[in-house]
Parts: C-alpha cells; sequence; structure tokens
C-alpha cells in the first residue's frame, strides 16, 4: 500500500518533485604521476566541466579517484550530464582509466 505525502513531507523525503538523481564517476590516474599533475587535472575538470554546468562532485583520491556527481540545486541529473562528464574526462590525457556510471537516487535513504 503507498502512503501518500503532502509537500512538506515529499520535500523532506526527497520524494517526487524533490527526488535527486546522480551519477558515480571514477578516474585514475598511471603510477608515478606527480601529485601537482594530479591537482591540476581534478581542479581543470572541476572549473571546466562540474562547475560550468551548474553541478557540484564529492569525492576524493590520490592516484583513483571516485565520487559522485549531482546538480548544486535541487534537482535531477540527467543523461545530457553524464555525457558531458564523459566527455570532460575523455579529454584528459593524464587520467589511465575512466568510468561514468548510470543515474542513481542521490537523496536520502528511507525505511
Amino acid at each position: 500500500m503507498s502512503k501518500s505525502y503532502n509537500q512538506r513531507q515529499r520535500k523532506k523525503l526527497h520524494l517526487a518533485e524533490f527526488q535527486e538523481l546522480g551519477f558515480l564517476v571514477n578516474f585514475q590516474f598511471a603510477e608515478g604521476t606527480s601529485i601537482d599533475t594530479v591537482d591540476e587535472v581534478v581542479d581543470r575538470f572541476i572549473s571546466e566541466v562540474i562547475q560550468p554546468n551548474g553541478l557540484a562532485y564529492e569525492g576524493s583520491g590520490y592516484l583513483h579517484w571516485e565520487g559522485l556527481v549531482c546538480l548544486e540545486k535541487i534537482g535531477k541529473c540527467d543523461e545530457s550530464h553524464r555525457e558531458t562528464v564523459k566527455n570532460g574526462l575523455k579529454a584528459t590525457a593524464y587520467n589511465k582509466s575512466k568510468s561514468v556510471n548510470y543515474l542513481i537516487f542521490g537523496g536520502i535513504i528511507r525505511p
């Protein structure tokens, strides 16, 4: 049986029009890549691909980076966002391997 929620509850639970979708991004640098190169590439990725498209990246790593990409504001990422990030990663010559996963629910997990 499904329960109906009012607008305040849907917003709090990230349901319906307040649902948030994001996607996972993984990329890896070759062994022996200098920390300065890693910093430069990651900073450029964020400033040239993530921020101009209204996206946010939450991730970490050293030679192997993993993170979640979602919109800066409440909303849903779509296929165009995934393609933009995928193309941005392809343009980076220093990355050894890259993957952009499917859209996932980025809100809270409720029981």
